[in-house]
């Protein structure tokens, strides 16, 4: 079983017999609960004002550079908890910001121009504090919705290319196969390797395996923040994969020979509900061969 996912139902306090053994034979385990343990007690207070919350820091501290050699990400998580704030990073330093999700995790992120970020799942976003009257630049990875300050500028950075951004409501996704930007008000700019695109409210442009496509859309804001997944004219390899990413969960699509497109939706809340969804439409069917790995027909 995958760490993050024993960890998230951990949290949740939603571990079976069988993730509780697996969670517990964890190398880190131990050191999970302890953190957890201290974070309950001043959970929603301000810990700075809290004694216990520097001997609890030079304990991460010491323990990062002990012979166990605990990583950035544990220590990353090990904060999250001291601070109650769920399972989520953030890393200040020098006024560098970086905010990951997790698994069926959503965070609302304050920029410093007032700008509103809902940060998707799986998904990371990072900027600097301390530079943003000169350099106004967010990095993205994954999928975000943007809701920026009347007024104001800055560039959303990603892999795949720029977002030029003014007083906009925009929703941008990208990965190693996709980037896609979603205009839902005001107006954005897109750079693309030479291309320079410019999409008013309504509009969207999206690159799947280097193939380009334009579209509108009639939506106020992505479905995804109604716990929705939604896909227009996708390749059922593209649904099919995010059904696992979002669910952890494994398919096997080897054995389906199909150019079939798929239009609609998935739960982001019910794995039953969200398989059905997409195999119906498919006129495929599915059935649980072991664990949480599913076969399709």
């Amino acid at each position: 079983m995958e760490k993050e996912y024993l960890i998230k139902k951990w949290l949740d306090d939603q571990l079976t017999p069988e993730e509780s053994k697996a969670f517990d034979a964890l190398e880190e385990s131990a050191f999970y609960k302890e953190i957890k343990m201290e974070g309950r007690r001043f959970k929603g207070q301000n810990p700075s004002e809290l004694p216990s919350f520097q001997v609890l820091e030079q304990k991460l501290v010491a323990r990062k550079s002990s012979a166990t050699r605990v990583s950035d990400w544990l220590l990353r998580i090990a904060a999250v908890f001291v601070l109650g704030l769920g399972l989520y990073v953030f890393y200040t330093k020098s006024g560098e910001n970086l905010i990951e999700t997790q698994l069926a995790q959503k965070e609302l992120i304050e920029l410093p121009d007032s700008s509103m970020v809902t940060l998707n799942e799986l998904s990371e976003l990072g900027f600097n504090e301390n530079t943003w009257d000169n350099e106004r630049t967010v990095t993205l990875s994954g999928e975000a919705f943007f809701k920026v300050a009347k007024g104001k500028k800055f560039d959303v950075q990603t892999a795949q290319g720029i977002v030029r951004v003014m007083g906009t409501q925009f929703n941008v996704q990208v990965s190693d196969e996709v980037f896609s930007v979603i205009c839902y008000e005001g107006l954005v700019q897109v750079l693309y390797g030479t291309d320079k695109i410019e999409l008013p409210a309504g509009n969207a442009y999206r690159i799947i395996n280097g193939n380009v496509e334009a579209f509108t859309v009639s939506v106020v804001e992505p479905e995804w923040l109604k716990n929705m997944k939604v896909f227009e004219n996708a390749s059922f390899k593209i649904v099919f994969k995010a059904l696992e990413d979002h669910y952890n969960i494994r398919i096997e699509t080897e054995a389906i020979v199909s150019d079939k497109e798929f239009t609609g939706a998935f739960e982001l809340d019910n794995l039953e509900n969200a398989l059905k969804a997409v195999t119906k439409t498919l006129n495929l069917t599915y059935e649980r061969s072991i664990g949480r790995e599913f076969g399709l027909n």
